[in-house]
């Protein structure tokens, strides 16, 4: 530890830098080299960001930019087999799926989308109700001829995936649905109104200004409250999606993810009453320090044929607090008969 602190008094600045090894004056011209060279590693290190990145999707994929109900959505692919496509929520992107995605291409067509506006997706002006964006994902498979689909949704991604079920229940053979409620089903307009959930209706021009520049300040008050452990969510991960979501767009658009919910609660509603509960088996997985259990009894609320799951030692964010215990769950759950 002293050693380390040692370091400190060399990178404050170059001037007192330099007064130090005149203080310590060194005979020897070669040790005098090594400290200053030792010097410039240290500045070197300390002024060279980390590596911001979540773990790379495996070599078998490839990435596409697909037209798909008036915007351009960008989509990773790879494997063969049956198709699954695995959808992401706020505060990541596709990227949070590559554990999994490694797991599930040795026997399936993977499909991971980035929602619109979100990630590296276009940023269009509107189109976020999770009706809209089901006809997102149903274009994307029709793009890549993929009649069928087992389909993996965390956080809002369950919204979508819920809506896709919905509007189109031909097309999903299995739903995953993973710590995130569903508007307008269940506890909804409960869960709406509890203090915790105050972001669900904070947004508009003067938000974004206000979070404009600070998108990292913004988002690590999710990574951190949200979390069993915060420090689980890398400060690699943290610096990428904050990246991504200080697009030009980008948190205009995470904003209006939410205002739709109004819409979406009543979208769901009315699909309710016409058409009963979803048919297709539903596998509800709720992280432990999350929805825990809640998730399974969500998913009752609207759909006959519910597996309910927990994800251990994990909060909301389990892919990167637990993405062993998810890819076990999730992979047992589609490989079954």
């Amino acid at each position: 530890m002293a050693l380390l602190a040692g370091k400190t008094a060399l990178i404050t600045g170059a001037s007192s830098g330099i007064a130090i090894a005149e203080e310590m004056s060194l005979p020897d011209r070669p040790l005098t080299k090594f400290l200053f060279a030792f010097m410039a590693a240290v500045l070197l290190a300390v002024s060279t960001p980390a590596r911001a990145q979540e773990p790379p999707y495996p070599t078998e994929f490839s990435t596409r930019e697909i037209e798909a109900n008036g915007a351009t959505i960008h989509v990773r692919v790879g494997g063969g087999g049956p198709a699954i496509i695995l959808i992401h929520g706020f505060g990541e992107s596709g990227d949070m799926w590559a554990p999994l995605a490694a797991s599930l291409v040795r026997n399936h067509t993977v499909i991971v989308p980035d929602l619109r506006g979100m990630g590296r997706s276009a940023k269009p002006a509107g189109g976020f109700s999770k009706m809209s964006q089901a006809t997102d994902i149903a274009a994307v498979m029709d793009t890549l001829k993929v009649k069928q689909s087992d389909v993996v949704a965390h956080d809002i991604g369950n919204m979508v995936a819920f809506a896709l079920a919905e509007k189109y229940p031909n097309r999903v053979t299995k739903l995953v649905v993973i710590d995130a409620p569903i508007p307008g089903i269940g506890p909804w307009d409960e869960i709406a109104r509890s203090p915790a959930t105050w972001h669900f209706r904070f947004g508009g021009p003067d938000i974004e200004r206000l979070v404009k520049g600070r998108e990292r300040i913004y988002l690590d008050r999710f990574w951190n409250e949200f979390s069993a452990d915060p420090s689980r969510f890398t400060k690699q991960s943290r610096s990428q999606y904050a990246a991504l979501y200080a697009l030009p767009g980008a948190m205009h658009s995470a904003f209006e993810q939410y205002r739709a919910f109004d819409q979406d609660a009543e979208d769901n509603r009315a699909w309710m009453v016409a058409h009963g509960k979803l048919a297709m088996p539903v596998l509800a997985l709720g992280a432990e320090q999350g929805l825990g259990v809640q998730m399974a009894d969500i998913m009752r609320a609207a759909a006959s044929d519910v597996t309910a799951g927990l994800i251990p030692s994990s909060g909301h964010w389990v892919m990167q607090e637990n993405p062993a215990a998810t890819a076990r769950l999730v992979q047992a759950f589609i490989d079954k008969p």
